[in-house]
């Protein structure tokens, strides 16, 4: 019988034999194979039984690869010994039979009993363990690595001591570690209740048959995954590593999400991982900016119109809300919605009501909003420039993203990634990213990927600190940057409320070329307080051009 082997680096993890005619695996519970991974689609990659054999078809976004090379949208022939390549994990393909490797985990109908399962330290396989609290059988455990287990006497899978019970007594089905009771030759009692028909078993719930009474458990069987991506956003920092595991969890559910964070530190990328890592990947991503609308315009764009609703109307159009049915709006630069916009929008929200302008007919698609701002709402909504029920409507599940200039150990992993995106052989020296490291960024990683494309397009692919310009419109001295004294060069060491005030005053002096008057009225404070605060923080003495 063929098979698959999903290994992690050397790590057998599931072993899951292939029926006949198509296996899919991807990320969906609808797949025969569920592998939970940011780069891993819905329906990844097709395995197929035909008359001439076996063959694998790409079906993703991030591509499929065959023994490294990659696999195209066409079905290549697959051979004994063949690995096929699904993110970070690779599955072995045999025809033939191991009996010793077999009992791992090798399942009766193709699906596999166990499941991969995300969180928060990584990627980990789970098994249902039955557990015996009553009966000759007392403290036994027994892990079900099959789809489908008899329990019972003798001649059953599962054999337990109890003389009152008949072979394959009862059977328990686990599908992706969901276990189901299906009725055999003897009975089960589940809560007082004769089990008559097939039963899910909830973890911890008794389980009466013949003398004997069970329960079922989940267990945790390998860990793998540190997870230093989520969706197109990588990163290594420890705050990174938090952000995403909290993105992940979001994604799995429906809720609207609120993402709060500076300019340019990824506030689209995670809207757009949280779409792909959710149970509507498959329907459409539709972003609107906030900011670009006209606020006459703003329910036409969101609602969609009537033909002849207005001037210019000439034929029906659909709105955002429509675009977006089955998957998610992404609401950009909430922040910039007038007041009248904020209304009409809160009522969508609430009543899930869509009515296009100038039309009687009410619509309610399916979508899962998620808002992104730059501003501080909750600052806002006290100043009474948003309205603050809009605002805890939306804020249902909030995520602040971290700036570049607090998870600077994620300066190589993020310089790695744009780089591949700026051209070919593009990267960047070690020197480099020492002298990235010194840079406050306050356009995040936007800024840093203009400094590296700056750097590729004017001294070629292998950028070194002397061609690193932190001024877009010249070098300026030697690095284009402000001469920071080396106390300063490491916020790191510094506490966060004064690694924030260090990283103000440095954009600000930049911003203003020294100018302290301008800063102090930027800051709202007395020239003299600003005197001593670059007093403390040995900027007093800082050249800023």
């Amino acid at each position: 019988m063929a098979r698959l082997v999903l290994m992690r680096g050397q790590t057998d993890l599931l072993h899951v034999s292939l029926k006949r005619g198509r296996t899919l695996i991807g990320r969906s519970d609808a797949s025969d194979l569920v592998v939970p991974h940011s780069d891993v689609s819905r329906t990844h990659c097709v395995v197929d039984a035909k008359d001439s054999g076996w063959t694998v078809t790409d079906r993703s976004r991030h591509g499929t690869t065959l023994n490294g090379v990659a696999v195209g949208k066409k079905a290549c022939p697959l051979s004994d010994g063949d690995l096929i390549g699904v993110a970070d994990y690779l599955l072995r393909f045999s025809t033939q039979t191991d009996e010793a490797e077999a009992t791992h985990s090798v399942t009766s109908r193709g699906v596999p009993a166990e499941k991969l399962v995300a969180t928060d330290d990584g990627v980990c396989v789970q098994r249902v363990v039955l557990v015996v609290d009553d009966g000759s059988d007392a403290g036994r455990r027994v892990s079900l690595t099959r789809s489908r287990t008899s329990i019972g006497g003798k001649g059953s899978r599962v054999v337990l001591e109890d003389p009152t019970l008949v072979r394959e007594h009862v059977n328990l089905d686990v599908v992706h570690g969901r276990p189901m009771l299906v009725p055999g030759k003897g009975t089960a009692v589940i809560d007082g209740e004769h089990v008559a028909y097939v039963t899910p078993v909830y973890f911890g719930e008794p389980v009466g048959i013949g003398a004997t009474v069970f329960h079922l458990e989940e267990e945790v069987v390998v860990e793998q995954d540190e997870r230093d991506s989520f969706g197109d956003m990588v990163g290594v920092d420890a705050a990174s590593r938090q952000l995403f595991a909290v993105l992940r969890r979001m994604a799995a559910h429906t809720a609207p999400v609120l993402l709060v964070g500076e300019s340019g530190t990824g506030k689209e990328l995670a809207a757009r991982g949280l779409h792909d890592n959710s149970l509507s990947a498959g329907g459409p991503f539709i972003a609107v900016n906030c900011g670009a609308i006209q606020e006459s315009l703003f329910e036409s764009e969101l609602f969609g119109h009537e033909k002849g609703a207005f001037t210019g109307a000439v034929h029906r159009k659909d709105g955002a809300f429509h675009l977006a049915d089955g998957g998610t709006l992404f609401l950009d630069e909430l922040g910039e919605l007038p007041e009248s916009a904020q209304a009409k929008l809160l009522r969508a929200l609430e009543s899930g009501e869509v009515r296009r302008v100038g039309g009687f007919d009410v619509s309610y698609p399916r979508v899962r909003v998620v808002a992104a701002t730059n501003l501080d709402l909750e600052k806002a909504v006290e100043a009474g420039t948003f309205r603050s029920d809009l605002y805890f409507r939306l804020a249902v599940l909030a995520m602040r993203l971290p700036p570049l200039r607090q998870r600077l150990d994620d300066l190589e992993i993020i310089c790695q990634e744009l780089c591949r995106k700026i051209g070919a052989g593009v990267r960047v020296m070690p020197d480099a990213i020492g002298q990235l490291r010194t840079h406050e960024f306050p356009g995040n990683v936007r800024e840093l990927r203009n400094i590296l494309t700056r750097a590729f397009v004017l001294h070629g692919p292998v950028i070194t600190a002397p061609n690193i310009s932190f001024n877009p419109w010249g070098l300026g001295r030697p690095g284009g940057r402000v001469e920071i004294p080396d106390e300063v060069r490491n916020p790191d060491s510094l506490d966060p409320l004064t690694r924030a005030e260090l990283a103000v005053l440095i954009r600000l002096m930049t911003k203003h070329s020294g100018n302290r008057s301008a800063v102090s009225r930027d800051l709202g404070i007395a020239r003299s307080t600003l005197h001593y605060k670059l007093k403390i923080h040995k900027l007093d003495d800082v050249e800023f051009e």
